[in-house]
């Protein structure tokens, strides 16, 4: 394939351009920018990074906040033919070092807050907030007017939570981001009348690539947030700014405990996604009791997938609340064994995925790739159960599920009859070691008012298999989480083995 037959990231915005270019695409704070604008400066941006001496495939690393300059740079470095490597604005230490240095970085772009958290071998260039400024130097550099990248060029190193284990890089093609784009875009429903608000943080690729470029793609008006605050969301809503919300279930547990959730004005909001990690299904079903005109989208995926794989549609709730739903457009999966042959519908297994939207593998890890891949299909570590309509349910992580006497029990059965007590605000649960059951189902709670171990308990044993039932409940302020909104396990297995 010659440069510029294929479709790329920075494509997508330079068509909407053409099609509509007086219409607002993105307004953060007080900016705001028209589709032909933002093409035009992201065609600046990209001459300004490749006026610091960097080269076609060097991987640059973005360290900043949400905003308007983080979308113009990843965009940037997409039609400058660079490699951006989100990175989690609060990692610090060593984890951030170790992003930096696996994937290369030649360069890091960050908000001026978050520079001194760097190490201080990395070149560095401000986005915002600067004299120097990718953003404060658009003006006077002229637009980008060279090669364009091809559709199997990297575009982004997009780095696994490690909810398990050392982040991985998953590379991302252009030609891969672009089919996620439209399975995005005909499977959560996108248009360019809707009116999206982008809360979540730009470097996780949900808030990225399931929403914020494929409404770019459509042609809709885009607000970006610095952060999900319940009262500026609300704000937008009332105001009749914002119709179009994806938040993990974490937030929108927070925004259902506000005191002023059953109060303020949210009948505009016609759109609600969720993903990320998995839903408890009485805080859903609270959620639609209180918006019944609320359209919810069970959004699934994970990074190297771009990141969508299954959703599961508004009419299709009824009588499958806890079901991720059915594949996108343009991928397809499996239910398999250990030895990746397919199981009967209904029965558990891990879910394996093939499709074009698929990372290239993992950067500079090739076994931790091949250990991925078999046979063309991914191995996504998901444990789920598929009906014979097409439906998926993610029964658990493979490693979170817990080994009790010899019998595997799924984590989130007893999540979800924990959750149905008034008094838990949050559960995790989790095998910790044990002497008679090798695992002991253990509950790590974040109540909700005054509630003690023994009620929970006898709360889990009315609603559970008498092997299912936790053996105990812990009580925590919080629950450990990464950046995506997932729980970590691992650490409340590492802080309560002992």
């Amino acid at each position: 394939m010659t440069p510029g037959q294929g479709s790329t990231v920075d494509g997508v915005l330079r068509r909407s351009a053409r099609r509509t270019p007086a219409r607002v695409a993105v307004e953060y704070g007080e900016r705001s920018w028209t589709y032909e604008e933002l093409d035009d400066a992201v065609s600046r941006a990209a001459s300004v990074l490749l006026g610091e001496g960097l080269s076609r495939g060097d991987r640059v690393g973005a360290y900043g906040h949400n905003s308007d300059a983080y979308l113009i740079a990843f965009l940037a470095c997409a039609r400058a033919g660079l490699v951006h490597v989100p990175v989690n604005q609060n990692l610090t230490g060593d984890d951030l070092a170790y992003l930096l240095d696996q994937s290369g970085s030649a360069l890091v772009l960050a908000d001026p807050d978050l520079m001194d958290r760097l190490p201080s071998d990395v070149r560095t260039l401000p986005l915002r907030d600067a004299e120097r400024s990718l953003l404060a130097r658009l003006d006077a550099t002229a637009p980008y007017d060279g090669p364009e990248s091809r559709s199997e060029d990297l575009v982004q190193l997009l780095y696994t939570s490690g909810t398990t284990a050392l982040p991985k890089g998953a590379m991302m093609t252009h030609r891969a981001l672009v089919h996620e784009y439209l399975s995005a875009i005909t499977a959560c429903d996108l248009s360019a009348g809707d009116r999206p608000v982008h809360s979540l943080p730009l470097y996780h690729s949900a808030q990225m690539h399931v929403f914020l470029l494929p409404y770019l793609a459509v042609g809709a008006t885009n607000v970006i947030l610095d952060a999900p605050d319940g009262d500026r969301v609300f704000d937008l809503i009332e105001q009749g700014r914002a119709d179009s919300l994806f938040a993990p279930p974490t937030v929108w547990i927070g925004l259902s405990n506000r005191p002023d959730f059953d109060t303020r004005d949210l009948s505009g909001l016609r759109k609600a996604y969720y993903g990320a990690s998995i839903m408890p299904v009485p805080v859903l079903e609270r959620l639609r009791e209180r918006l019944p005109k609320l359209g919810f989208y069970n959004c699934f995926g994970q990074s190297e997938i771009g990141p969508l794989a299954t959703v599961l549609a508004p009419d299709e709730h009824k009588g499958r609340m806890d079901s991720c739903g059915r594949t996108v457009l343009f991928v397809d999966a499996r239910v398999v064994d250990e030895d990746g042959k397919d199981v009967p519908d209904g029965t558990p297994g891990e879910i394996v995925y093939r499709s074009p939207q698929l990372c290239e593998g993992y950067w500079d890890k090739p076994e931790e790739t091949e250990a991925a891949f078999r046979d063309g299909w991914f191995r996504s570590g998901d444990l789920a159960v598929r009906d014979a309509h097409g439906y998926f349910t993610i029964v658990d992580r493979v490693k979170d599920v817990i080994n009790s006497g010899g019998v595997l029990v799924a984590s989130r059965q007893v999540e979800d009859a924990l959750y149905a007590h008034d008094a838990v605000a949050e559960v995790a649960v989790i095998g910790l070691p044990d002497e008679r059951w090798v695992e002991a189902v253990t509950a790590v709670v974040v109540p909700r008012g005054e509630v003690t171990e023994a009620e929970l308990l006898t709360h889990a044993r009315e609603k559970l298999s008498h092997f299912k039932a936790p053996k105990r409940v812990l009580f925590v302020d919080e629950l450990p989480r990464n950046a995506s909104g997932k729980i970590l396990k691992r650490e409340l297995r590492d802080r309560f083995a002992g």
